[in-house]
């Protein structure tokens, strides 16, 4: 589906209002938290003023550059022009800085960290020395910021705050878009809601929605294309994905068995299509909550407005039928908090509610954002209050809370909803699956992405008295691939001041890999550079010299083709201390594949994975001989990587004590792959059983070695 959308008047790019939830109290409670100072330095930056951008009484405000969307991209986009010597002025609809960055999304989708250059890289870096600098470099705040790309959504806003002080550019709150004027092949002008008007020579949109984009003429598209229109096997609906589903049969009607019944609240009545077919649907949006168990900083969850229990019925149905994992997925951040994220069958994701957001207007956003917020609030105040629900998980969660000293002006609760996917430009260059698979190279880059291309759940429908999801995908890339500059401007006949790096030109599924924060980021520097050269050079965005951009962008730190690294040796397992096991010790279950291609340390002639396929039918079992009974301190070897798995079980089977499972994160784990599995006192002998697992795993699994090492050693 493609559509264009000339200039016109109204309110789409309304920025929902959170605050509209959350009780007066609540929030003047917040206002006498410890992190006071921290907005404070936010609010100055309104009131910065920067040579050359400047208001005028008659005219409105100028600048050389307008960025729409006070998101993390549209900031470095504004720094960027700062920094070449332009002027900069960010419009942004709602009160903060950062988007999804400072509200809620901490455990940064990274993919490749060595693909982010820049003023991207640079971010990340300013957030490491935060935590350096404030806690110690050997502080359990440091380590738990995983080198910067971990971290506290207040802590984001603050250095990004930081970022735009520093090159005095003032930033413009609450100043929704209404018009947009575009005349002779050019943006002109906007204006927002409270009747200011922003003129520049240059434009970029940084919003999740595009809504600038769409109001100045630009072609896009929502929802997915067909397979067969860019030959993408992975667009479209999808069958048959094994991510996210439901694990054990659930009924979807009122009624169990009983379709006349009617279905359930959250399934779908709708035919969902068939396998490959293009749609309207994109992938569900949901809130990146940040939970703490610290009892000072510990908020309870809210009971929200019009809280309907009748919504959870098909999870509380899912968990009786013998599955928990809907709040499984929590990435622990620096002072005790977490990115709590979507798992799972039934889980934070709103599934299907979300298709009118991409074109609503402000009445339509502001309904669906509160719907969102109604949702997931009900969802953890089910899942901790209602009998129905097993002891032992309400327990669980109560031991969890909305941390106190976050999103202090909306009762802790995050204020950006979670917008995957929204319009997207089509340009002369649509960037597909073929991009990411590396069959086809851009040959005019401007940055890297190499993140899976991932996209969240699009319907929940019946089928055989089931309830089923549908749309998510997850594959991984096989290296971090270009993305062409073509892709984030309009294609030639519109407007020629004109750049998109967040809604780019790219295909539902070639955007599910795009899509993230750190190459967002990315992609507005280089947009932002290349609006300059066409200011020096008095040309159109689409005129610009690609020789004299990349020449630019690669002297600000940009990475703009991947050089794979050099392959690491082979490490003989008889030089490292302990007892060392190969994996070709090991005995398995289910088939796993060779591997040496790798970068990092691997024990052996190599290491070996589970193929990203088969979840729950592989296992790997190490049996060593314990020499001395003793403490042992255990540590599983492995290759980290991108694209591996987050939650990998691991049993440690120990004669005469209960077993132990563990779960390892084998994208981040430590030096070399290491991954300490804890102390254990181990009797001298045989009978010690370590097993690994890919049940339930969300990417590869890898097996390289395992060593046991007396702690006297």
């Amino acid at each position: 589906m493609r559509r264009t959308s000339p200039p016109r008047e109204g309110a789409d790019a309304a920025a929902p209002n959170p605050a509209a939830r959350i009780a007066t109290t609540e929030r003047h409670e917040a206002v006498r938290t410890t992190r006071r100072r921290h907005w404070a330095l936010l609010a100055l930056t309104a009131s910065i003023t920067l040579a050359g951008a400047h208001a005028q009484p008659d005219d409105g405000v100028y600048a050389d550059l307008c960025v729409y969307g006070g998101t993390a991209a549209g900031v470095v986009a504004a720094i960027t022009m700062a920094r070449l010597g332009g002027s900069a002025a960010i419009v942004e609809p709602g009160q903060h800085l950062g988007g999804l960055t400072s509200s809620g999304l901490g455990q940064t989708d990274v993919g490749n960290a060595a693909a982010i250059g820049g003023i991207s890289r640079e971010f990340y870096g300013r957030i490491l020395r935060y935590y350096t600098d404030r806690y110690g470099a050997d502080s359990p705040q440091v380590k738990a910021c995983n080198g910067g790309f971990w971290f506290e959504p207040h802590v984001a806003e603050v250095v990004l705050g930081q970022m735009v002080k520093e090159q005095r550019v003032p930033v413009y709150f609450g100043e929704r878009l209404d018009r947009v004027g575009v005349e002779r092949g050019r943006v002109r002008f906007i204006r927002t809601t409270a009747g200011t008007r922003f003129r520049a020579r240059m434009f970029i949109d940084a919003t999740y929605e595009g809504d600038l984009m769409a109001k100045a003429g630009v072609t896009y598209t929502v929802g997915r294309e067909p397979v067969d229109q860019y030959g993408e096997p992975h667009n479209g609906v999808q069958f048959g994905q094994p991510y996210h589903n439901f694990k054990a049969p659930v009924d979807p009607y009122v009624v169990p068995g009983d379709p006349s019944s009617g279905l359930l609240p959250g399934v779908s009545g709708e035919d969902p299509g068939v396998h490959g077919q293009g749609d309207h649907r994109v992938q569900a949006y949901n809130f990146r909550m940040c939970l703490t168990t610290r009892p000072g900083n510990r908020r309870p969850f809210p009971k929200p407005k019009g809280y309907d229990p009748n919504r959870y019925t098909l999870l509380l149905r899912y968990i009786e039928a013998g599955v928990w994992d809907a709040l499984q997925l929590a990435a622990l951040l620096p002072n005790w908090k977490t990115d709590t994220n979507n798992n799972g069958g039934f889980s934070t994701d709103n599934i299907g509610m979300n298709y009118e957001w991409p074109e609503g207007d402000a009445k339509t956003r502001q309904r669906l954002f509160e719907d969102h917020v109604n949702y997931q609030q009900g969802l953890l105040w089910f899942l901790t209050h209602d009998p129905r629900v097993p002891e032992t998980i309400r327990r669980e969660l109560r031991h969890w809370g909305l941390a106190r000293d976050e999103f202090t002006d909306t009762g802790g609760w995050p204020r950006q909803l979670y917008v995957r996917e929204a319009r997207r430009m089509v340009s002369d260059y649509v960037m597909t699956e073929n991009n990411c698979m590396g069959n086809a190279v851009a040959p005019d880059s401007v940055g890297l992405a190499s993140y899976t291309m991932d996209s969240h759940n699009c319907q929940r429908f019946a089928k055989d008295g089931r309830a089923l999801n549908e749309g998510d995908v997850q594959i991984p890339v096989p290296a971090p691939f270009p993305i062409s500059y073509r892709s984030i401007i309009p294609r030639r006949g519109e407007p020629g001041n004109l750049l998109v790096p967040v809604c780019l030109s790219a295909s539902h599924i070639a955007f599910g890999s795009i899509r993230m924060e750190p190459v967002f980021m990315v992609l507005a520097q280089s947009a932002a550079t290349a609006a300059k050269l066409a200011i020096d050079g008095g040309t159109a965005v689409q005129d610009v010299p690609m020789d004299l951009l990349t020449a630019r962008l690669r002297e600000d730190g940009q990475v703009l083709v991947w050089e794979p690294p050099t392959v690491a040796p082979l490490i003989d397992p008889q030089s490292l201390p302990g007892i060392v096991l190969d994996d070709t010790s090991a005995s398995r279950t289910g088939e796993w594949l060779p591997s040496n291609m790798a970068s990092r340390r691997r024990v052996g002639t190599g290491y070996i994975h589970d193929g990203n396929a088969g979840k729950g039918a592989k296992s790997l079992t190490y049996e060593p001989e314990v020499p001395t009974a003793g403490r042992y301190r255990l540590t599983l070897m492995s290759v980290p990587h991108e694209n591996r798995a987050t939650h990998v079980p691991v049993t440690i089977e120990v004669p005469g004590q209960a077993p132990v499972t563990v779960y390892v994160d084998q994208r981040a784990a430590g030096d070399g792959g290491s991954a300490v599995l804890g102390v254990f006192d181990l009797p001298a002998g045989h009978g010690l059983r370590v097993t690994v697992s890919n049940a339930e795993t969300d990417g590869y699994v890898v097996a390289d070695g395992l060593q046991l090492l007396l702690e006297d050693d």
